[in-house]
């Protein structure tokens, strides 16, 4: 072992993400009884992976190349699998983000959940969830990152299901195990196909391959397409999206753990993992660009139809992540992985800040949060407001030039419809964000009665009116003041994060201008770059877009008298459309039922019925049929015997004369 501690980068590495599995393990086998413990062991794990990430990134921000360790682990054939830690810049910071938010989502824990029954189980499964994805983004191959992939799928299931003795949260994680796993078996399939027509899974020879089109087209589109089922289920994209507003049935610093950097992101991080393999082939990205644009709308008008806190922000998510995918797909390599870090930020922040209010009022209804005088609580307010405006693309937000940088690769593709689809979807955005807050800020209408215990919120926690200014108010207040700091400050960090991402030791260097120049021409290139009188409209449309939909929903929700029922409620159609997910979960049940129990498990229940029972039950037949026969020649009668025994003996005669 004396070779692990000559090298702190690999100790560090391993360290760090080693130490929240050893957590686990010692949590659910020695301390569950005892929640101080349990939890300080927790925090303590993932204090030592931020301190890692954080050295890592800082000891390798300068590295000429990726740096790997690996080692063998299946060898068949000619078909190597290795197993090991590929730090490059993108699994770097990756790594730090992923560090960062399951700190912080633990330590606002410690006031959110303090008094539930499974506060030490909450705990194991948190730390089971933060070593599984680390291991995920330092993956070297994509066996590996498929492995670690089902094991951060498992982890979401038990937290997504945490209140497992409520009906409806034992039913969301279900709906999203099995969703998720309906998807995998596309990835899966791809990467067999890939094992069979290349024969190597390594991330760097894969993204090699895909930069120098060493690759045959036919089987990049193929197994791509497949490979990005994984995305469409993880990331929640069309049309496997409605599994993740369900997934509010668990405790909300889960939903912020899962929506800001972790379990949805997987989807878009492994998209951008092996960019230059997907980008070889322009008919799988113009398929990623048209599922990211259909999912960014559909979930942007969901969003405006709801009235639960947490739903807004879940359907928020899966419109951004569609938002991410639009702009990878379109040759944006840095835009989609900037915004996925800035999202990380500001989507933590509002799903904590929310919690906050859920917390307080015992209710996830926007409208009696407000009416209960959600305004008062001014930290989460503040907060929440800095976390609209940056989801919103307003500057100096981080938003603001995450999704600039995105719209500016949309805009270099030579069909403009998706560029307007996305200044459609920052309309809605800012609009529906906007709406929200209006409702918290300026209530109309009289105070309603404290609501009854609703939903997961009050699920087996104490009462703690009257603490908001204590340990737990403070324990959820600062980090949601420290994710509103980044939030305000990460955007002018753009250019040293683009230098980072595509420096020398980037996989992706060279294939992100080639991707581009698929989309565009020498002069979409100048603009991309964020130069000439194109990119000035283009910015100002955008802010333009994002400052109607909060001077919109200010006209419908914020001003003094205004009614807050929002233009939808003139079509009751329309909105019955967005509140019931464009009759998705209809379609898909339909589906399950005709399809799946009607047709296939039917055709398999007769085949099981007709065929194997009835095969199994005709041998038996003619079984016990000729026992009776034969039964005729033990009968003990002596006659009987000498009869047969002569006419045999004719039978033979006549054979022989004849």
């Amino acid at each position: 072992m004396s070779w692990l501690f000559k090298d702190p980068v690999l100790l560090a590495v391993a360290l760090g993400t080693g130490l929240p599995l050893l957590s686990m393990a010692v949590i659910l086998i020695f301390t569950r009884a005892n929640t101080r413990l349990s939890c300080s062991i927790s925090i303590s794990a993932v204090s030592v992976s931020f301190i890692c990430a954080a050295f890592l990134l800082a000891r390798l921000f300068h590295a000429g190349a990726p740096v790997e360790y690996q080692t063998a682990w299946l060898l068949a054939d000619e078909v190597l699998i290795p197993f090991g830690y590929l730090l490059d810049p993108l699994s770097l910071l990756m790594l730090m983000i992923v560090a960062t938010i399951s700190l912080l989502v633990q330590i606002y824990s410690l006031g959110y959940m303090a008094g539930d029954p499974g506060f030490t189980r909450y705990y194991a499964f948190q730390s089971l969830f933060a070593w599984a994805m680390m291991n995920m983004v330092i993956a070297p191959s994509m066996f590996q990152l498929f492995i670690f992939w089902e094991l951060v799928g498992l982890a979401s299931y038990l937290l997504i299901g945490f209140y497992y003795e409520k009906y409806s949260a034992s039913q969301a994680g279900k709906k999203a195990f099995v969703m998720t796993r309906f998807a995998d078996l596309g990835f899966l399939m791809g990467l067999l196909i890939l094992v069979v027509g290349y024969g190597n899974l390594n991330i760097l020879d894969l993204c090699e391959a895909g930069k120098m089109h060493l690759l045959p087209n036919i089987l990049v589109t193929v197994s791509g397409l497949l490979i990005f089922c994984g995305v469409i289920g993880k990331s929640a994209q069309f049309p496997l999206l409605t599994w993740l507003p369900d997934a509010m049935e668990g405790p909300t610093p889960v939903s912020a753990l899962l929506h800001s950097a972790t379990m949805v992101a997987a989807g878009v991080y492994m998209f951008s993992r092996i960019f230059p393999f997907f980008a070889s082939s322009p008919d799988a990205m113009t398929v990623a660009l048209t599922i990211g644009t259909v999912t960014m709308l559909l979930a942007s008008t969901m969003a405006m139809a709801t009235y639960d806190l947490k739903q807004v922000w879940a359907y928020s998510t899966v419109s951004q992540l569609g938002f991410m995918v639009m702009g990878l797909a379109a040759g944006g390599y840095f835009a989609g992985v900037f915004h996925l870090t800035t999202h990380a930020g500001f989507k933590a922040l509002l799903f904590l800040c929310s919690g906050i209010f859920i917390h307080e009022y015992h209710t996830n209804d926007m409208r009696i949060i407000g009416k209960q005088g959600g305004r008062n609580l001014r930290i989460p307010i503040v907060c929440m407001s800095i976390g609209a405006l940056a989801l919103s693309g307003v500057f100096p937000f981080s938003g603001f030039f995450s999704k600039e940088a995105i719209l500016g690769a949309l805009a270099n593709s030579p069909n403009k419809i998706w560029l307007f689809a996305g200044l459609l979807g920052a309309l809605m955005t800012a609009y529906y964000s906007f709406r929200l807050i209006f409702f918290v800020v300026f209530p109309k209408g009289g105070i309603e009665e404290h609501p009854a215990h609703h939903g997961e919120e009050a699920h087996g926690h104490e009462e703690h009116g009257g603490e908001h200014h204590g340990y737990i108010f403070w324990c959820m207040a600062v980090p949601v003041m420290v994710l509103a700091s980044v939030t305000v400050v990460l955007g002018f960090f753009q250019s040293s994060l683009e230098h980072f991402l595509m420096g020398p030791s980037s996989t992706v260097q060279a294939v992100a201008q080639h991707a581009a120049a698929m989309h565009e021409g020498a002069e979409g290139a100048h603009a991309a770059a964020g130069h000439g009188a194109g990119h000035y409209i283009l910015l100002f449309t955008a802010v333009g877009c994002a400052l109607t939909g909060i001077l919109w929903a200010w006209m419908e929700f914020g001003k003094r008298g205004a009614e807050q029922k929002g233009f939808l409620y003139r079509f009751p159609r329309v909105e019955e459309l967005f509140a019931r997910r464009w009759y998705m979960d209809d379609f898909l049940r339909k589906s399950l039922d005709n399809v799946v129990y009607g047709g296939l498990t039917n055709a398999f229940t007769r085949n099981d019925r007709r065929v194997i029972d009835g095969g199994i039950d005709g041998i038996c037949f003619f079984t016990v049929a000729g026992g009776r026969l034969f039964s005729f020649l033990q009968s003990g009668m002596l006659q009987y015997n000498l009869l047969v025994m002569v006419a045999a003996v004719g039978l033979v005669v006549l054979y022989f004369l004849i």
